[in-house]
């Protein structure tokens, strides 16, 4: 997989509030597991999964943060 730019919901944004559909741009660098990938946002690397079921993925800037 090739790393690519697109918009996701940032936990740091508080997408879990209701009717909360605050996004930003972030990198996919690669995928961890089945629906699992890491994620560059504002220069820190963290986890992502993707919802297939409304074609976003969500990024948590706040509780997964992968230290290197």
């Amino acid at each position: 997989m090739k790393p690519f730019k697109t918009y996701a919901f940032i936990q740091s944004l508080n997408f879990g509030k209701i009717n909360s559909t605050k996004q930003d741009e972030v990198e996919i660098i690669e995928e961890l597991a089945n629906n699992q990938y890491k994620a560059k946002y504002r220069g820190v690397i963290c986890t992502a999964i993707f919802n297939c079921f409304n074609c976003c993925y969500y990024v948590d800037d706040v509780y997964g943060i992968i230290k290197e």
